[in-house]
């Protein structure tokens, strides 16, 4: 009787709701996949760009400290 059907619409909506949550757990987890991804993809390429500057800033002063007319000009000027 109506004790039945009850019982069996119940199961249904636990079911379903369990495969909603289901959905929606995977659905945040690839959102929060893509999303911490590209953060670490802009976050290495910014790196990046901060290394190359320091490369070209040691190069720089590398190149000044071997150069000895550069030398004796900022010498002169001191």
């Amino acid at each position: 009787g109506m004790n039945h059907q009850y019982a069996r619409r119940e199961v249904f909506c636990r079911n379903s709701c369990h495969e909603l949550k289901c959905f929606w757990e995977r659905e945040i987890g690839k959102q929060t996949y893509y999303r911490e991804s590209e953060e670490h993809r802009l976050g290495r390429s910014a790196l990046r760009r901060l290394r190359e500057e320091w490369k070209q800033r040691l190069e720089t002063k590398l190149r000044l400290r071997n150069s000895p007319d550069e030398t004796e000009k900022q010498a002169n000027v001191g």
